[in-house]
């Protein structure tokens, strides 16, 4: 499956989805100093600068096609370390380009992450209007927040993940039995369908408090061999200027990064849905 790497930073993204099988045909960022990583680990792979001017029809004519659109869209305005401005900041608001690309492009798989207040700022409504935009366009979805720690990782870092599919299949109409993607590497997910909550008019805001969007702790043999082979050569991050070249510019794309597992288990419960798909 070709994979679409929007706000892609130094790749995390990227690099989990490919563990997992996937392949990456284009990426999207802006800053500089992170184009220059992508550019030195994936030779080869064009780079768009701004999300804004990627549309369906420039992609078809740079002879790129993707089934997976992923996004960690810009948390500035989310974040409870941020001004908390919401969803229609200048930054944060750049979600609506993901939206947009949902729209236009018509992957068969949308994976975006941002930071856990999405789900409780603005009284609910930020996240309200991501999952409204979501079913505007056609999707369905399921999310969860997953920490870091939860796959072995030194440090919490508390993310949300949302995983989007089309609701119908774009030839019968009929509805996709898709439903829970996260299930087989997160059994404790909270991701009901999107259309189904809808529909019943479900208070996400009350529902958040009562079941408090649990992370995993444990999903069976295959989490836990996961677990035990990873984060064994994690480098250490000092904390005083030790020489290093471009050192804050390394520290910030760090900072800003997904962490490569989550997406890779996520992409593999995708790839194993697919091959059930076509059996």
């Amino acid at each position: 499956m070709k994979v679409l790497d929007l706000f892609a930073g130094i790749g995390g993204f990227s690099l989990g989805l490919e563990k997992a099988g996937m392949e990456t045909v284009a990426f999207c960022e802006i800053n500089e100093y992170a184009q220059k990583v992508l550019k030195k680990n994936w030779p080869g792979v064009p780079i768009y600068e701004d999300v804004r001017q990627i549309t369906s029809n420039r992609l078809v004519s740079d002879g790129i096609r993707c089934d997976v659109i992923t996004g960690g869209f810009p948390c500035q305005d989310i974040s409870v370390a941020g001004n908390q401005v919401g969803i229609e900041g200048e930054r944060s608001g750049l979600w609506t380009e993901c939206a947009r690309l949902l729209r236009d492009i018509r992957p068969k798989y949308a994976i975006f992450e941002n930071v856990p207040n999405l789900l409780n700022g603005g009284d609910g409504n930020w996240f309200k209007r991501v999952l409204w935009d979501i079913s505007q366009v056609g999707y369905d979805a399921e999310w969860n927040c997953v920490r870091a720690s939860d796959i072995g990782a030194p440090h919490r870092r508390e993310r949300i993940w949302i995983v989007c599919y089309p609701n119908s299949d774009s030839k019968s109409g009929e509805p996709l039995n898709a439903e829970k993607i996260f299930t087989p590497f997160f059994p404790n997910s909270n991701g009901k369908r999107l259309q189904r909550r809808l529909q019943d008019g479900i208070n996400f805001q009350e529902e958040w408090e009562v079941e408090g969007f649990r992370s995993i702790t444990k999903c069976g043999d295959r989490w836990e061999r996961y677990r035990d082979s990873n984060w064994a050569t994690e480098p250490k991050i000092c904390r005083v200027a030790d020489g290093i070249p471009n050192r804050s510019h390394r520290l910030k794309c760090l900072g800003n990064a997904v962490v490569p597992q989550i997406p890779e288990l996520i992409g593999r419960a995708i790839m194993e849905h697919e091959l059930e798909t076509v059996a």
